[in-house]
């Protein structure tokens, strides 16, 4: 399970201080699916960042005592010298697998050809993304981090991601962060929103839009 208790934080600004989270509470069980409703500036991938450990919060805690993923297709991370099959190691390293086994399956996954043995500057916004989503799976973990819906590369391999994140992993906590409602509905079974740094949880996704709508228009 992992928690976020009191969850708040706080960014200077020319103005003074701008409180984006004001003590967000949140339980992830096993196999959650959650999604986050909230408009543009809400603090949603602020919470996401703060849930994967890349960004600490200015107050509160969390106890994770599940596994959870960097935000997925989110590359950067990446070491630009170092070649995708370098980074990939480095990444196993770090988290304690075995690399020589998920060299095939990466690669495969990407499919960068010959640019997987490449810096990684020398890629293009969509190979850094085709990357950083095959080594998510690859690194296998409890709960998977979703910043908006995963559109990575072209539809057919969309789809591939699609079909490996919610169907083969479909035993695994995800949250997903997005402001479409569509996207909640589909793959959610309760969803929150954060509205003005406070987070309103609903265990009907209906009734979670409903009162997104109410709140932001």
């Amino acid at each position: 399970m992992i928690q976020l208790l009191g969850i708040t934080k706080v960014y200077p600004t020319r103005s003074g201080l701008h409180t984006v989270l004001d003590g967000v509470d949140l339980t992830i069980k096993p196999g959650d699916k959650i999604g986050i409703l909230g408009r543009n500036g809400a603090g949603k991938s602020t919470l996401i960042r703060i849930l994967s450990g890349a960004e600490r919060p200015t107050q509160g805690c969390i106890d994770r005592g599940m596994s959870i993923s960097w935000p997925l297709a989110f590359g950067g991370a990446f070491q630009g010298s170092l070649t995708g099959l370098d980074n990939l190691k480095f990444i196993c390293r770090v988290y304690g697998v075995d690399y020589r086994d998920k060299i095939d399956y990466v690669q495969d996954f990407a499919e960068l050809g010959k640019f997987f043995r490449e810096p990684v500057k020398s890629y293009s916004s969509g190979m850094r993304s085709r990357l950083a989503f095959a080594i998510s799976m690859a690194v296998e973990f409890d709960c998977f981090l979703i910043d908006e819906v995963i559109s990575v590369g072209d539809a057919r391999f969309h789809a591939k991601c699609q079909t490996e994140l919610f169907e083969k992993r479909k035993d695994r906590a995800f949250v997903m962060v997005s402001h479409e409602a569509h996207n909640i509905r589909e793959h959610c079974d309760r969803a929150g929103v954060l509205h003005a740094g406070k987070m309103h949880m609903f265990d009907d996704i209906d009734m979670a839009y409903a009162f997104y709508q109410e709140v932001t228009t």
